[in-house]
């Protein structure tokens, strides 16, 4: 035997009751709800700005002394935007100043040693040869001179020379005389000069000779400079 459906109970809800709604009214802003938006919007600005400023932008040294050097410009992309940051000038180094002593070496100068040689007042430039003489005759003033000659250590070239040289003075002659007051074989100037070799220097061929041969050496060197004196200037 089947058995019996349940009963079944119906609800029955209560129909809804009208309420009539306010009228819609628009809220009111007041400053304080404008002045915090505000607030965070520039806030976030701040911190997004500082993040994409380059840090070292500003850490360029000068490399040029007492000059700026300009700071090279800094591209920076992130997340498809463009920052470029151009700086007109740059920060200057300067060094601490510093005193440099120099102290020049000393320098010895050489000590150069002088020699000294003596030598006779006398200063030969030029010198002449002249024809030969010859063999004097014995006892001639060509004879004595000739050995006084060889006495002063001469050869034959300075003998031939003063033979010469006194043939156009005055020949040989103890007596030649000149109006200038010349005197003797030497033509002394004055004569009387000849008195330092003998007191006879008016006679005496070898006085004559000895003071002739003493003022050539001294004046000339040798015969053949006071030969050469002679050609060049007519006289000596």
């Amino acid at each position: 035997m089947a058995a019996p459906a349940p009963a079944v109970k119906r609800v029955v809800s209560p129909a809804p009751v009208a309420i009539d709604a306010p009228a819609f009214r628009r809220p009111i802003l007041t400053r304080k709800r404008v002045a915090l938006p505000l607030v965070g919007f520039a806030a976030t600005f701040a911190f997004v700005s500082g993040s994409l400023i380059n840090p070292l932008s500003g850490a360029y040294a000068s490399t040029a002394s007492g000059t700026d050097v300009a700071t090279p410009a800094v591209a920076t992309r992130i997340a498809g935007q463009n920052y470029q940051v151009t700086a007109t000038g740059g920060p200057s180094a300067s060094r601490d100043s510093y005193t440099v002593n120099y102290t020049p070496p000393v320098v010895k100068k050489a000590t150069v040693k002088a020699t000294t040689t003596s030598t006779s007042s006398a200063t030969t430039t030029t010198t002449a040869t002249a024809p030969v003489a010859g063999t004097p005759d014995p006892g001639s003033a060509q004879a004595i001179g000739a050995q006084m000659v060889a006495a002063r250590g001469w050869g034959t070239d300075q003998y031939n020379c003063l033979v010469s040289l006194w043939n156009k003075e005055s020949g040989w002659n103890v007596y030649a005389s000149n109006p200038s007051g010349a005197y003797g074989i030497p033509q002394a100037l004055p004569g009387s000069k000849m008195s330092s070799a003998g007191a006879d220097w008016q006679t005496s061929a070898a006085t004559q000779i000895t003071w002739g041969l003493g003022y050539i050496q001294g004046h000339y060197g040798t015969p053949c400079a006071a030969w050469a004196h002679s050609e060049a200037d007519n006289w000596y």
